[in-house]
């Protein structure tokens, strides 16, 4: 080693690097630009579940007679399982709810996607039923409250259902074992980073309007 005028020696010094992205940082951004990508590729899939679940919502609006025993009940139930609950544990029920419906939506589409059609067209006419309910009762403000929440979950539920649809196509593929192999490997992927995530985010607004209006 090198001593310069003054006697000191003269050595290599760590110079300051720039901060790089974290692996896990990384593998994130990768998920989430695959989740994208199979996202586009499926849109056709969202775009017919949303027509379902509007003609059905519709229909719960203008002709809500149908399935009135059962709607009453699933309604009795429900307050009944989730009376005196506190913010948590009514938030881990309603996410519970809402990822095992969505999840069972999502692999029920193995067979030629008819579960998931049938899915939506009975929750969008249970929505509908209930906003028209709930608009004769308290008139159209009452929509406003329970818009929040619907904006990530109605989302997640069409996503995911969507996914469910296009998941029951792969018999129609020329090489279906590994079409269904790639499409269940991405929804399931699009499932945990962004459908789990979005209901996350719904439940605790709806737990939150819940605490709120008692």
């Amino acid at each position: 080693m090198k001593r310069n005028k003054r006697g000191k020696k003269e050595g290599n010094y760590n110079k300051p690097q720039k901060l790089k992205i974290s692996d896990g940082s990384q593998k994130l951004q990768k998920e989430f630009l695959i989740c994208w990508k199979y996202l586009k590729e499926s849109k056709i899939y969202f775009l017919v579940i949303l027509v379902f679940l509007l003609v059905s919502a519709l229909i719960g609006i203008l002709f809500p007679v149908f399935f009135l025993e059962l709607i009453n009940k699933f309604i009795e139930e429900l307050a009944r399982k989730t009376a005196g609950m506190t913010f948590f544990q009514l938030l881990f029920f309603i996410l519970q709810n809402n990822i095992t419906t969505a999840f069972l939506g999502l692999l029920s589409g193995i067979i030629l996607g008819i579960f998931p059609l049938l899915l939506i067209l009975f929750n969008g006419y249970v929505i509908g039923f209930v906003a028209g309910k709930s608009v004769d009762v308290a008139g159209y403000p009452i929509l406003l409250r329970l818009l929040p929440h619907g904006i990530f979950e109605l989302p997640a539920l069409i996503i995911s259902l969507g996914l469910g649809v296009k998941l029951g196509m792969f018999i129609f593929a020329k090489n279906s074992k590994e079409q269904f192999k790639y499409d269940l490997e991405n929804s399931l992927r699009v499932f945990v980073y962004i459908i789990i995530p979005l209901f996350l985010i719904a439940g605790i607004i709806e737990t939150a309007l819940i605490f709120l209006l008692i």
